[in-house]
Parts: C-alpha cells; structure tokens; sequence
C-alpha cells in the first residue's frame, strides 16, 4: 500500500525524505523566557526540523484539588509527591511566551507548533498561525479536542501512547470527519522514562496499514537506539523532549535528549533511512569495484606446457581474475597447454582438452 505524504511548512513527510525529527520542549525551559530561547538556538543548530510547545495552563488541565487521584503516588513516577495541579504549573509554557519562542524559531528557519490541551488552547494557537497541531498521548481519547483541532484544516499528528486500536480508530475517524486531511500518528509509550522493551515498535508498519497515514515515534526513551530501530521499521517523524541539560533539573529532563544526542538523533535517524533502500541481490554499483579482491584460482608456481594442475601449483588466493573457486576440484588433474608463469588468473583457455 502506497501511503501518501504529508507536509508541514517546507518539508515533505514521508518514506522519500529523510526522517522529520521535532525536538519537545515541554516544561525544559524551567520557568525562564531566555532558557526557552536558547532550548531553540540549540536545537536549530542540533538540525531538527521542528520545535514543539505544550499549550495549557493548570486551570485548563486539571483542578487544584490536593487529595485523591489529585496527588501522584506512585513512589517509582519522577513526579511522586506532587498534586497534578502544581505539576502543570511548574510545567507550562506562559502563553505571554509563545509568540517570542515562534519569532525565534522563525528566525533560525526551524518550524515551531505546540500540543493544545483544550478548545481554548487551540483558538489562542491560531492566532499565532501555528503550521500544525499534535495532540498528545492523554488526550487522544479527548474528541471534541481533536475535531476542533481537525477544524482548522492544518496537519496534525496524533500520538497514541496507551491507546488501543478501538481508542485509536475513534480518534482518526473524528479528525478525518472533521476535516482533516493531513493525518499523522505517533507510536508511543507513556511511561518516564520508556525502557526499550516496552516500546513494541513493530507496531509502526501495522499502524500505518491500518489506518493509511503516516505513522513515526514519540519516543521516551533514553538514546538513541530506539528512534533508529522504529525508522527502518517506516518511521517518518521522530519526537524527542529536549534540554539544554539534564543536571539543570526540570519536570521532563531526566528522559531529555541534550543537545550533543539531538544531533546525534538526527545524524543517525538519517543514516538508518538512507540505510532502507530497496530490496536487492548482487553487487552494488559502489561494490563492482570490490570484485577483484575475492578469491580465484591462480597458478602458484611456474608451469611447463603439459604439466599437470596440482595443489602444489594452484591455489586459491585474492585477487579475483581467475576462475571461481568452485572449479577447483574440476581443473585438478589436468593438464596445461602453454607455460605459464607463477602469479598468472587460470583462465579455460590454458587448459588441454580431453585431459
């Protein structure tokens, strides 16, 4: 099946361009406007294509409520002890700051968008004219986001952390009715930070069958080799949070790339898409040129017309201008019809017939 491309601002997403890699800034800016500005100088010159915001604010995401469900408690999660409420608020990007973040972006001609965590999000979003939308893992079961989202008429990719092929289908099914035509999905495991061995990329090739779009990878893990792995699986979009460095501390650094591995992200993404190629048998065109350096039959010491082929004075040796191995046996025994120095290829035609 033929998936069809799609494209934000410049650049062609899909299996003919190079891996459409987003650096996620999320709350890694740690509360200061100049740490979010220079987050996009670093990742501008790391060679991502994107930047991504997260658009909320607490009140637009949860309640400020201490108790219950309110509180994390799970004793393993990098934000146990913490109520939602004031997660978010350490986590969220001012609104004041997206224009002058976008401005910045701009300027280093990197693409910047943003995750919007309610209607709202997304009215505000559009008067900055962002050029796409992603719609993050926990609110992908969030419908009246999505088809307000898909209203817009810009790209949006959907990331499907924890989402079953049900929960899925609903959501791609409502941004397509509702005017998307620029679809994207994400495969992605909402743990932080991820272990490879959750993250079941083999998913990726079903996915993008199943629901004919083009499919990447948000991906939480630490390195590299992951985001590698999906893109020779058919990942077109990789998705990594970002920071200028994990000992600054901040609700998302402990899984952030910085930016040394952003670049190396990108470098090596690349190399494993260029790597797919096509299926193919036989020596490359870049290989021809390494054929004279197989093994051939060569004589290996001088012969007289009417000496016999021995192991003595044939062996098989690099380079490749004699006869194949494979003859060896065959030739064995028979004789030769001329003299023939040491260091000569075997050829058929020094060789005596009916010998």
């Amino acid at each position: 099946m033929s998936i069809k491309t799609m494209q934000i601002g410049k650049h062609i997403i899909g299996s003919s361009a190079k891996p459409f890699v987003i650096a996620e800034m999320s709350g890694n800016h740690n509360q200061s406007l100049e740490r979010a500005l220079l987050i996009v100088e670093a990742a501008a010159k790391a060679g991502v294509q994107a930047i991504k915001l997260q658009t909320y604010t607490a009140d637009t995401i949860t309640l400020d409520v201490e108790t219950g469900e309110f509180k994390i408690k799970d004793e393993k999660s990098l934000w146990s002890g913490k109520t939602l409420y004031n997660l978010y608020k350490e986590a969220y990007t001012p609104w004041e700051w997206h224009a002058p973040i976008m401005e910045k972006a701009r300027k280093l001609d990197l693409l910047c968008f943003s995750s919007p965590f309610d209607e709202s999000a997304v009215d505000f979003l559009e008067s900055l004219d962002v050029p796409a939308y992603k719609i993050a893992s926990f609110e992908n079961i969030h419908i009246p986001l999505i088809k307000k989202v898909a209203a817009t008429g810009k790209p949006m990719i959907i990331s499907t952390g924890m989402a079953s092929i049900a929960e899925i289908f609903e959501a791609v099914t409502a941004a397509r009715e509702a005017g998307c035509e620029s679809l994207a999905l994400l495969k992605c495991t909402s743990t932080y930070p991820a272990l490879p061995v959750n993250t079941n990329i083999s998913t990726i090739p079903h996915m993008m069958n199943l629901f004919n779009c083009q499919v990447g990878l948000s991906d939480h893990t630490m390195g590299t080799g992951v985001a590698v792995g999906a893109v020779t699986l058919g990942a077109t979009i990789v998705e990594k949070h970002f920071t200028l460095s994990r000992a600054d501390g901040g609700v998302d650094s402990a899984f952030s790339l910085e930016p040394a591995e952003l670049e190396a992200l990108v470098v090596e993404t690349e190399r494993a898409w260029q790597s797919i190629g096509k299926i193919a048998y036989g020596p490359t065109k870049a290989e021809e040129k390494s054929l004279v350096y197989r093994r051939s039959l060569y004589i290996s010491k001088d012969m007289k017309a009417g000496d016999v082929l021995t192991t003595d004075n044939l062996r098989c040796v690099r380079p490749g201008l004699g006869l194949a191995p494979k003859h060896l046996e065959n030739v064995l025994g028979l004789k030769v019809n001329r003299d023939i120095s040491k260091g000569t290829p075997l050829k058929w035609e020094v060789l005596l017939a009916n010998t």
